[in-house]
């Protein structure tokens, strides 16, 4: 299945596509939260479409999309998780996995525009793939690792560099700024994706093809980094993790690139769509 939630920010309504077709899942009446995946949601929602065949509505695709998660109670990412990123921001490839965390205030739809933070000066750009928990996840086996995911997403790890590396402590004050966590346009399970540890991903800026991975090249891969957070914290349904981004990075070119109001990121990965952001100058409601 894909999962998509659709309609203004705060009031999405769920949905699905079938067929590269967007239908309206409004009448099963759940979000695509917590709850609706600890309680094994996918099933229910795959029994209520197998009902409901021919007879839902079409989602126009002039509609917005939203995150196609409603907010997680985290949202958990991978730093320097593969070879050539690490290298080309002048890292030692990590022994075991960094991790920081994303604020969940952060997360918007694919296609929103993405906020230059105020006094900001070094907004940059990081296509990732994401993983969502399916089920509360503590000290995982690795072996196991897998049966506990729903699915997978497209994500734009944006972030502000100055405040990243040169504003002291941890890296999450420049991850977490408002709409610094684009995510879809939807979910897809497991049986839609081919292989996850070989799945292309790129980005471009302004039609310039900045960054064109794959997952292949991962330090840790997916079961590893979903078994290894798991003995820091519990991981609840519904919970993403963003597992890294591959060499291109505005920060690491010489002089590095930063995003300017009026930039256009487009992005996207095998399987999981793709995704469009403007940036827009930070301006007072």
């Amino acid at each position: 299945m894909k999962l998509i939630r659709w309609g203004n920010p705060g009031k999405e309504k769920t949905g699905v596509i079938i067929n590269d077709t967007k239908y309206d899942t409004s009448a099963f009446g759940e979000d695509y939260n917590e709850q609706f995946f600890e309680t094994d949601g996918l099933a229910r929602l795959e029994k209520f479409l197998t009902d409901n065949e021919g007879k839902l509505s079409k989602v126009n695709d002039s509609e917005r999309l939203g995150s196609p998660i409603a907010r997680p109670s985290k949202i958990l990412c991978i730093g320097l998780n593969y070879a050539d990123h690490a290298k080309e921001t002048g890292a030692t490839p990590p022994a075991e996995p960094v991790l920081f965390m994303k604020s969940t205030t952060a997360l918007v739809g694919p296609n929103d525009d993405v906020i230059i933070p105020k006094d900001s000066v070094k907004t940059d750009w990081e296509v990732e793939l994401v993983v969502v928990i399916g089920k509360k996840a503590s000290y995982v086996d690795e072996a196991d690792a897998l049966d506990y995911v729903a699915g997978y997403a497209l994500h734009n790890d944006v972030s502000e560099r100055e405040f990243q590396i040169e504003r002291g402590g941890t890296w999450d004050k420049g991850k977490g700024c408002d709409t610094f966590a684009p995510v879809g346009p939807f979910m897809a399970t497991p049986d839609e994706l081919g292989d996850i540890n070989n799945l292309r991903l790129w980005l471009k800026v302004n039609g310039k093809t900045m960054q064109d991975g794959n997952t292949s090249n991962f330090i840790f891969n997916v079961p590893f980094v979903i078994a290894y957070v798991s003995k820091f914290m519990t991981l609840l349904p519904g919970d993403i993790i963003s597992t890294g981004t591959p060499a291109g990075v505005g920060l690491g070119f010489n002089p590095p690139i930063y995003l300017k109001a009026g930039d256009v990121m487009e992005l996207g990965i095998d399987g999981l769509g793709e995704s469009k952001q403007v940036l827009k100058a930070y301006a007072k409601n």
